[in-house]
């Protein structure tokens, strides 16, 4: 599966609030890490350089420093799921990523009547998003997913 990293949050207990592009949310504890793998102890060891997490360039990762890096798959597969009210949504910009679509494709599909307005779709501001359940309803399971 394909994920990139939308995305992060540190939070107490040195813990990390992760969206993906794919409009779920994780929460991965690095606590384990400081056992197994001890350049993470410095995260424990300095709250300030923790709370400088952010968005690797392109979404694969996480990262704090040149040392200190996580990847998205280590974040998928060892986060937990956490219920958001923005489950199930994602940018039009992700959605034409995972599906191999352009977007104005999805605008035509708005103005087609394919994608409801206010139901499959709702634009924020400049920003578009989709349902995943629309867009697979669609389109198909995702190319990229």
């Amino acid at each position: 599966m394909f994920h990139k990293v939308k995305n992060v949050f540190p939070i107490s207990d040195f813990k990390l609030n992760v969206q993906f592009s794919e409009g779920v949310t994780k929460v991965y504890d690095m606590k384990p890490l400081f056992e197994k793998l001890p350049v993470f102890r410095r995260l424990q060891q300095d709250p300030a350089l923790f709370a400088c997490a952010s968005v690797d360039t392109g979404g694969y990762g996480i990262l704090w420093d040149d040392e200190l890096d996580l990847s998205c798959d280590e974040l998928w597969e060892n986060g937990t799921v956490v219920k958001t009210p923005f489950d199930g949504l994602m940018a039009f910009s992700d959605a034409t990523e995972l599906w191999g679509l352009n977007e104005s494709t999805l605008r035509k599909a708005i103005s087609y009547g394919k994608l409801v307005n206010g139901i499959d779709v709702c634009k924020f501001g400049k920003q578009w998003v989709v349902s995943i359940d629309a867009m697979e309803r669609e389109y198909g399971a995702a190319s990229k997913r």
